[in-house]
């Protein structure tokens, strides 16, 4: 009975393990990062029924090779990855646009829950959240003269989980030099 009882453990044991031997590496997209030596790899790891394990972007240091990784939550959804560079600003950096936050609570982050906008370093070794987390980001713009941001969206004031009337909408003006919230209107 207890030699039985040890063959299925250790049969138990070994198939799990050896199911990780399914697991995939997708590369999304890859992004050149202008006026320096890095390029921006999109990931996902993807277990054996394709479910995402990981989601991240990773800087690689063409001339040196060194890489650096943003992490983001398996069910995040990146939307949009472009560069900001305004050299007389001395302003160079990575904007993502991504839900992020499961603010619903329901099943994980989904279309439902809000977009945020992310400001990484150009070399991606610092990661700053600019909008708050329930504020829905609809559309946004940068001046190139001022490098500021602006940012319109909403507040699901109501917690219904949808645009309506009663949603308070407004728009958010940004410094990206110092990723701080100039005004709000």
């Amino acid at each position: 009975m207890k030699l039985s009882l040890i063959i299925l453990l250790v049969t138990f044991s070994v198939t799990c393990f050896g199911q990780d031997k399914y697991n995939y590496v997708h590369f999304n997209k890859l992004t050149e990062v202008l006026g320096t030596e890095y390029v921006i790899a999109s990931l996902e790891d993807k277990g054996k029924m394709f479910e995402t394990k990981s989601r991240y972007l990773l800087f690689i240091n063409t001339s040196t090779d060194e890489k650096n990784k943003v992490d983001f939550p398996n069910d995040a959804i990146i939307s949009k990855l472009e560069q900001i560079k305004i050299d007389s600003l001395g302003l160079n950096v990575i904007l993502v646009e991504a839900r992020e936050v499961d603010l619903d609570g329901k099943n994980g982050i989904d279309w439902n829950d809000p977009t945020q906008i992310i400001i990484l370093s150009a070399d991606g070794l610092k990661k700053h959240q600019l909008t708050e987390s329930k504020f829905f980001v609809r559309t946004w713009i940068v001046n190139q003269l001022t490098g500021r941001m602006v940012v319109t969206g909403h507040y699901d004031t109501n917690n219904n989980n949808k645009y309506d009337k009663t949603d308070q909408n407004e728009i958010h003006i940004y410094d990206l030099k110092t990723l701080k919230l100039i005004s709000k209107t």
